[in-house]
């Protein structure tokens, strides 16, 4: 599997022929699944975009969201999704400014992959996304909305590897005990 950074929280992932799109920036994207971490009031319903939380699967794709609750309001519908995609979980937390909820952290369970906002003041702080992290145990940690990941890094203590595009098989990430922090390179 392939994911690259397209900026903001704008992520694709692809494997073979199939794509995925997470919080696409404009429509240049062509993807077999559109996921969407925010909604405003406003927005038109995209019936081809998942963008409020359920059960979905599209070509064996499987994709689980959570309404953030404590941080929606009338105009803003906050999401965050689990896909689990050949053997790999990668769960996208999309526009969080918090810790997760106890009911959520224990659906959720233990991802391979964590795509998590940090960086700027509407997000989560880089402390409180270490212990976040800590409790997700996942394999690998992928920012996004960054400026800049020194925090991120800072809090957790180790540094990252920079890359152009991260590709992997779920065979591949092993069993280690702390999570690896990669910073992708914008392509937006």
């Amino acid at each position: 599997m392939v994911v690259n950074y397209f900026g903001n929280g704008c992520f694709r992932l692809q494997s073979g022929d199939t794509s995925l799109v997470v919080n696409p920036t404009s429509n240049r994207f062509k993807a077999d699944a559109v996921l969407r971490t925010l909604m405003l009031s406003g927005d038109p319903v995209v019936p081809e975009e998942i963008s409020f939380p359920g059960e979905y699967e599209v070509k064996g794709i499987e994709i689980q969201g959570w309404p953030l609750k404590e941080e929606s309001t009338a105009k803003i519908v906050k999401s965050i999704f689990m896909v689990t995609w050949e053997d790999a979980k990668m769960l996208f937390l999309g526009h969080i400014s918090k810790s997760l909820p106890a009911d959520i952290l224990e659906e959720v369970g233990d991802p391979d992959l964590v795509f998590i906002p940090t960086g700027d003041e509407h997000f989560i702080p880089a402390e409180d996304a270490v212990k976040l992290i800590k409790r997700l145990e996942p394999k690998i940690v992928i920012p996004a909305f960054y400026k800049n990941a020194t925090a991120l890094e800072k809090a957790m203590g180790k540094g990252s590897e920079t890359q152009e595009k991260f590709v992997f098989r779920r065979k591949d990430l092993g069993e280690e005990a702390k999570a690896k922090l990669i910073i992708l390179e914008s392509k937006g």
